[in-house]
């Protein structure tokens, strides 16, 4: 693994603007960054990576069995019991889950680091799959890169086969914050794929999401919502003024229900406590149980309910070297072992692995000059040599 310095495209501005990539600068500042470049080896790919998130997929979904049926597990998530039938239920039902990010910590000198898996609403899609390979196909071109590079990245097509999946032929509505440009970014990319998956689709903002006496939720012209994917987290929709009405309307989420489990930074100790000792894990507690002074005086701590890096701490020796500000935490933190991100350029990354339909199947890479990657972190692409 190496970051390696290059000259941008002078066109990839009116290339991001006319694929619709219309936030690729945020407040003025570069989110896109083609200034450089992260490069691994195949075997890097294939045995630190791939290998990695697909076992950590399977260890989630062991997890999610025990806990669906576990008050335990569940009070421990700070799952408000109302919603625990209808988590279960979309378990037992076996709903369809279409995709997730693992955010890893390597330096391709030891096994990659689970940092939290961003399950339920995760952004950045559209960058992953479709303009960072646009950037390699033209940089090869142009004699940016090697011409042999290559990039970890089947996300489109496997989108694509997903949706027919899930989607099973039916209409899909498409529902999030609309007003913000890299949610609808991100909408507006899902829904293209539906649509090459042969779904007819409509794309609303959430809040137009109406009611009906008889339990039914429905979009602005009253069409009953079978089925949404919707780009919301589940934590918010338990406590929204319709949060009452889910178990009881007929909509399928996608998003599925159980999927609330596996957001919720409270599976770090749960997955610990299940695999320890397991190599791409990293020692982890709730705050409140005594075993977490295993972890000494140094650790991240973390709230349960969190986006974004917000509330998140860098604790060594006692002292906080770092925080992010936000809103979380009421809930519960847990602490997690320390594994300082590793530092290229004076810039630290984090590595997005990508999960379509259970499958790893692409990368993402974020950087940025705090330990703590947060909103606005920029994103650079990379290559396979």
């Amino acid at each position: 693994m190496q970051r390696i310095a290059c000259p941008e495209r002078d066109d990839w501005r009116a290339t991001a603007d006319s694929a619709g990539f219309d936030f690729h600068t945020i407040d003025g500042e570069r989110y896109w960054d083609e200034r450089a470049y992260y490069v691994f080896t195949l075997d890097e790919i294939e045995r630190e990576i791939e290998q990695a998130s697909g076992e950590i997929d399977a260890m989630c979904l062991e997890l999610v069995g025990r806990a669906v049926d576990d008050e335990c597990y569940l009070r421990r998530l700070k799952i408000p019991e109302a919603f625990w039938p209808l988590i279960c239920e979309s378990w037992h039902r076996d709903e369809g889950s279409l995709y997730g990010r693992l955010d890893f910590s390597f330096d391709g000198r030891g096994p990659a680091k689970l940092l939290e898996y961003n399950a339920d609403t995760p952004t950045s899609i559209f960058e992953a799959a479709v303009f960072q390979w646009t950037w390699l196909e033209q940089a090869i071109e142009r004699n940016i890169i090697p011409k042999r590079s290559d990039q970890f990245n089947s996300i489109h097509e496997r989108l694509i086969e997903a949706w027919k999946k899930v989607g099973d032929g039916r209409h899909l509505h498409l529902a999030g914050a609309t007003e913000s440009a890299e949610d609808a970014g991100t909408l507006a990319y899902l829904e293209d794929t539906a649509r090459q998956a042969g779904l007819a689709t409509t794309m609303m903002d959430i809040r137009d999401i109406g009611l009906l006496d008889d339990g039914s939720f429905v979009d602005l012209d009253e069409r009953g919502i079978g089925l949404v994917f919707k780009l919301y987290p589940w934590e918010w929709m338990f406590h929204d003024a319709f949060g009452a009405q889910l178990k009881k309307a007929p909509t399928r989420w996608i998003e599925p229900p159980w999927k609330a489990l596996l957001s919720n930074k409270g599976i770090l100790p749960q997955l610990w406590e299940m695999f320890p000792g397991h190599p791409n894990l990293l020692p982890a507690y709730f705050e409140d149980d005594p075993n977490a002074a295993r972890l000494g005086a140094s650790f991240v701590r973390k709230p349960l309910y969190s986006r974004e890096g917000a509330n998140v701490a860098l604790i060594s020796e006692g002292i906080t070297v770092v925080e992010q500000a936000g809103p979380y935490g009421a809930e519960g933190f847990v602490r997690q072992a320390l594994a300082p991100l590793p530092k290229f350029s004076g810039q630290y990354p984090v590595l997005g692995s990508w999960l379509v339909d259970h499958t790893p199947c692409g990368l993402s890479i974020r950087e940025d000059e705090n330990p703590i990657t947060g909103n606005t972190s920029r994103f650079l692409p990379h290559a396979i040599l």
